[in-house]
C-alpha cells in the first residue's frame, strides 16, 4: 500500500472511530456564512471561528483594533481552498479545553460531511501545522496530515524556499525552511532556544510545548552541533529572527 493510500485510511478511520466516540456528543451544527481566510470562518449567527491546530498565511492583520488587508504569499490560495470546502455548508464545530482566543473568535474543529476540515487544509498543503497545548486531542492524526503533504510536495510545500540561516530576515512573515547549524541550546523555565552561530535567526520552543517533544522521544540538547531545517512562519522578536517550534515535526536533523 502507497503511503498517500496509507494516510488516507488513517484519516478515514480515526473519522470512523472520532464520530463514534463519546467527543461529538458536545458538537453543533452550523451554517457558514463566509470564509475570513484559510484558518477562520463566520457562521450564519454572527459568530467567527478559529480552526484549532492549523495556522494558514494571513490575508489580514489586526492593527489598532481592526482587521487590515496584507495578503502574505499564498494566502489567497489557502483561503479559496478553505471556501471550497465549507462556504454556504453546514459544519459540525467541536471544541477542546480552551473554548475562545485572545481576540473572542470560537476555536473549534471543523467536520462538513466526511471531511475533517482541519485535517484537509494540512493533508492538501494549504496550512502548517499549530499547537497550542492543552488543545491537542488530535494532534497524531494532525501530523499524519503534513507528513503526507510534505512528502508529496503539497501545496505550499511545492513552494517554501530553503534558505540558510543568514537570509531569514528577507523572508519575514513568510512560510520558509531556514537551514543552519545549531551552535548552542539555551533553556530557561519558560522557553528553550537554539542559537544558530552570529546570525540574527534563532527557533524557539515554549515551556508548553516541550512535552511533545519528549512523547517523540527527541533530546532538545542532542540538537547542539546539528544541521537543522527549522519549518514555519518567520517572525520578529526585538533584534532577532524566529521560527516558533511548537511541535518536533516542524525540525528535520540534516546530519
Amino acid at each position: 500500500m502507497t503511503s498517500c493510500r496509507k494516510t488516507a485510511l488513517f484519516l478515514a478511520l480515526g473519522l470512523f472511530f472520532f464520530g463514534c466516540s463519546d467527543n461529538f456528543s458536545a458538537s453543533k451544527e452550523f451554517r457558514v456564512k463566509q470564509v475570513i481566510d484559510g484558518d477562520t470562518i463566520e457562521l450564519d449567527n454572527g459568530q467567527s471561528v478559529r480552526y484549532i491546530g492549523i495556522d494558514t498565511p494571513e490575508t489580514r492583520k489586526r492593527e489598532g483594533g481592526t482587521w487590515v488587508y496584507v495578503g502574505e504569499p499564498f494566502a489567497e490560495k489557502a483561503k479559496d481552498f478553505n471556501r471550497r470546502l465549507v462556504e454556504g455548508k453546514i459544519a459540525r464545530l467541536e471544541s477542546d479545553v480552551q473554548k475562545k482566543d485572545k481576540y473572542g473568535r470560537t476555536l473549534a474543529y471543523c467536520f462538513v460531511d466526511d471531511t475533517f476540515v482541519n485535517a484537509k487544509m494540512l493533508q492538501e498543503g494549504f496550512a502548517l501545522l499549530y499547537t497550542i497545548p492543552p488543545n491537542v486531542k488530535y494532534i497524531d492524526l494532525l501530523v499524519k496530515a503534513q507528513e503526507e503533504a510534505r512528502k508529496n510536495n503539497r501545496g505550499l510545500w511545492a513552494e517554501i524556499p530553503i534558505i540558510p540561516v543568514k537570509e531569514a530576515g528577507k523572508y519575514l512573515n513568510q512560510v520558509a525552511v531556514v537551514e543552519g547549524k545549531v551552535s548552542s541550546v539555551y533553556q530557561s523555565a519558560k522557553v528553550t532556544i537554539l542559537n544558530f552561530g552570529r546570525s540574527d535567526f534563532k527557533a524557539v520552543i515554549f515551556k508548553n510545548d516541550l512535552a511533545s517533544f519528549m512523547t517523540a522521544g527527541v533530546s532538545i540538547s542532542a540538537y547542539k552541533g546539528k544541521t537543522l531545517r527549522i519549518s514555519g512562519k518567520v517572525k520578529k522578536y526585538k533584534d532577532k529572527f524566529e521560527i516558533i517550534a511548537g511541535h518536533p515535526s516542524s525540525i528535520e536533523v540534516i546530519d
